[in-house]
């Protein structure tokens, strides 16, 4: 097979052509060579699979994997003997490499602990070529001829507003193409204070704008209050999930057209959005399995507990019949769209603002994963948990890793959200520390950052 962005890129036309048969055909295909190789390669799963058939395409024959169980054998779970969990975490816990190499040909991503366990993965060149030709691909979807004919027009101008260190492979590989694009290419911060945020995309204009849904929602806000002056092409959610009447909120707002990835850490190219805010699974490179609490299938139509999925790209760390912890709902008949792809769409991954009052009377909205931004890289971090108790006030719980020096972690993490607040005029809001750690919800998931109900 070729791997490389264009072989990846014509395959993937050509699957969509010959319709779903032949994406499920090469599904099954790619699911058999990627157990094959996970055995061979990684020591964890030559246990796991002991037993089982030689060659296996149907995912229900495998047993079920998470994020702690690999985490807790990650130096067996790596196909790449040279990978060590030692090499890798002072790489992740070092902001200044964010979007570098790992030993020359490995991007390395974080994930959040929603589900008690914080994920480092390694991702390889071909899980890259892979994400780059279902984007370019999602692009074709979303724009047509007339809407690429005004991007360069407009001097194909891209606003990249994702923090760094952001814990999403979309973050990391557009940051690596911005040498490439200079000056159509900026990248403000979006810990900086929302006007002048709003100032600096005024004078930059991007003709394409892309960041979280809390961040796009709070800019959408800006634009109908006339003080944000932009009118983008495409706006594309990333990292974060919309409630349906968000998507026309923001078209409206921007006179522009919307497009949402549902995307992981472990697989950053499952799905893409249509016009009927539906969102596509990429069937011929990802395995989605919409299950119930006994990991047993659930009809389409029906929301599932939980979704299992195999990673049919990345052999650095395969991901197979990974509970990724999200709740979805199939589609049980075909997309109006047109679209052959299965389509879903994912229940309660749509953030929620944390609103501050200010000093003069006033009020400032910060997204959520700010917050968490400015923590993911602090080293001795196994888990924490803002928490909003009142509108001036958040209470910090936080279990640091085994060795770790408490104060020294706590220390650290007050440094930065205070650095955080200080940074919005948001000086008086209280932040301590609280004695229990991080809890769980109903659900089952750990919230990394809580607002005010």
């Amino acid at each position: 097979m070729n791997d490389s962005f264009f072989g990846v890129w014509r395959d993937i036309r050509r699957a969509r052509k010959q319709g779903l048969k032949a994406i499920q055909q090469r599904q099954r295909k790619r699911l058999a060579e990627m157990v094959a190789f996970a055995r061979a390669n990684s020591p964890y799963y030559r246990d796991l699979y002991k037993g089982l058939p030689d060659h296996i395409e149907d995912p229900t024959m495998l047993p079920v994997t998470d994020k702690k169980k690999l985490m807790a054998r990650f130096d067996d779970w790596v196909t790449d003997r040279d990978v060590t969990i030692e090499k890798v975490r002072p790489f992740v816990e070092n902001p200044d490499l964010f979007g570098k190499q790992f030993q020359g040909q490995y991007l390395v991503i974080t994930t959040s602990c929603t589900t008690g366990t914080r994920g480092i993965f390694l991702v390889d060149q071909r899980s890259l070529s892979v994400f780059g030709s279902l984007f370019l691909s999602m692009l074709r979807a979303w724009l047509g001829a007339r809407d690429i004919s005004r991007i360069v027009k407009n001097g194909g101008r891209i606003g990249l507003l994702l923090a760094s260190g952001t814990p999403t492979i979309t973050g990391v590989s557009i940051t690596r193409f911005g040498s490439y694009l200079g000056k159509a290419m900026r990248s403000p911060s979006v810990h900086m204070p929302l006007p002048e945020l709003v100032a600096e995309l005024n004078k930059f204009q991007p003709a394409v704008l892309m960041s979280y849904g809390t961040m796009t929602k709070l800019l959408a806000g800006e634009q109908e209050a006339g003080r944000l002056r932009i009118s983008p092409v495409l706006t594309i959610i990333t990292a974060e999930g919309l409630a349906l009447d968000e998507y026309d909120r923001i078209a409206g707002a921007f006179s522009t057209k919307v497009g949402n990835l549902y995307a992981a850490s472990e697989c950053p190219f499952m799905s893409y959005c249509c016009e009927q805010k539906w969102l596509h699974i990429n069937a011929d490179r990802v395995v989605v399995e919409p299950v119930d609490a006994n990991y047993q299938p659930v009809s389409p139509g029906q929301t599932s507990h939980t979704v299992l999925i195999s990673n049919l790209a990345n052999r650095v760390q395969p991901f197979l019949r990974y509970d990724l912890g999200d709740s979805i709902l199939e589609r049980p008949d075909p997309c109006p769209c047109g679209n052959p792809l299965p389509a879903i769409r994912v229940q309660g991954r749509a953030a929620d603002m944390l609103t501050f009052p200010t000093e003069r009377g006033g009020q400032v909205t910060l997204p959520p994963l700010l917050f968490g931004t400015s923590v993911y890289h602090i080293p001795g971090i196994e888990q924490f948990q803002i928490m909003q108790t009142a509108p001036a006030y958040l209470r910090v719980r936080l279990r640091p890793l085994d060795g770790a020096d408490p104060d020294q972690v706590w220390q650290t993490l007050y440094n930065n959200v205070t650095q955080l607040l200080r940074e919005h005029k948001l000086e008086h809001v209280k932040l301590v520390r609280a004695e229990e750690p991080p809890e769980q919800s109903p659900g089952g998931k750990y919230r990394e950052v809580i607002p005010l109900s």
